[in-house]
Parts: C-alpha cells; structure tokens; sequence
C-alpha cells in the first residue's frame, strides 16, 4: 500500500510539469538533430553540384559551412534540450519533497 501510494505521488508531480518540460527537452533535442542533418545534406549536395562543376574551392567551402552549421544545430538542440530536462527533474524531485 506505501508503493502504490509513492507512485500516485510520482504519478501526479510528473502530469503537472515537470514530465511536459522533460518532454519539450527531448523535442527540442530532437528538433537540433534533424535540423543539423538538414544543414549537413544541404551543404553536401552544394559541395558535390560544385564539384561536378568543376569548382573544388567552392565544394570545399560548402561541405565545411553545411559540417559547421549542422553541428551547431545540433549542440544548440542538445543543451537546451538537457538544459529543460534538468529543469524537469528539478521540478519534478522539488514536488516530491
């Protein structure tokens, strides 16, 4: 009877906000994800039109910008998500106690 009652406990501190602010982290992690592997094929169908048009430099630049960018999308996506996830865990172990 104490467990079932520490899990409805749990149960309800996680439907307020914290789980949807765990959720939204997760989204958002997700959401830089996808956006940087946008970013990366962007740059690497430029790098490879400019390559076949017979202008390395230019390939070479597109494929490090579409790199660049990709990868800052996705760590601006990873530490916000992480950033609203500990806050949800926060929140969530603050209505416990």
């Amino acid at each position: 009877m104490k467990y079932v009652l520490l899990l409805l406990m749990v149960a309800c501190a996680w439907a307020q906000g914290p789980g949807k602010e765990i959720g939204s982290g997760a989204g958002d992690i997700g959401k830089g994800a996808a956006k940087g592997a946008g970013n990366l094929a962007k740059g690497t169908g430029k790098g490879a039109l400019n390559l076949v048009t017979l202008h390395p430099i230019n390939a070479a630049t597109s494929l490090g910008k579409g790199a660049a960018v990709g990868g800052k999308d996705v760590a601006v996506g990873t530490v916000k998500g992480t950033g609203k996830i500990g806050k949800g865990v926060g929140k969530a172990i603050k209505k416990l106690f």
